[in-house]
């Protein structure tokens, strides 16, 4: 119900957008988020790094402040992550997730990923930065 597209390789300082389809109408009044899975971390260590809350405002994890802008398209029901100036650090899957309904972008961002049920993850999209 959630499907992913846009992840890459990329040298880093160079630029990424992911997409996310959001299928599913349930969605429509969710905060929205993007976590990401770093190489050899459990999906308990997954990182929330951008959020777009149910009432339309967006937060964004320290570690890529100025750096990733998350927006949504509603009429397309798309979900996106601009990721630019990319990092090695930033190498990981990538997870969009409907985070919950009536949910701030800045409390999507602490939320741990085990209260998330799994239906509402995607598959999730590969980024890679080689340095």
């Amino acid at each position: 119900r959630l499907v992913e597209s846009g992840g890459g390789s990329v040298q880093a300082g160079g630029s990424l957008r992911l997409s996310c389809v959001v299928r599913d109408d349930t969605y429509s009044n969710h905060c929205m988020a993007w976590f990401r899975q770093a190489p050899g971390k459990q999906h308990e260590e997954r990182e929330a790094v951008a959020a777009y809350g149910s009432d339309g405002t967006t937060s964004v994890a320290d570690s890529v402040k100025g750096r990733f802008t998350i927006s949504r398209d509603n009429a397309k029901n798309v979900l996106y992550l601009q990721m630019n100036n990319v990092k090695p650090e930033d190498t990981a899957m990538y997870y969009c997730v409907a985070v919950g309904p009536r949910s701030s972008a800045i409390r999507a961002l602490n939320v741990m990923p085990g209260a998330i049920p799994f239906a509402n993850w995607g598959q999730g999209t590969q980024v890679t930065v080689s340095s």
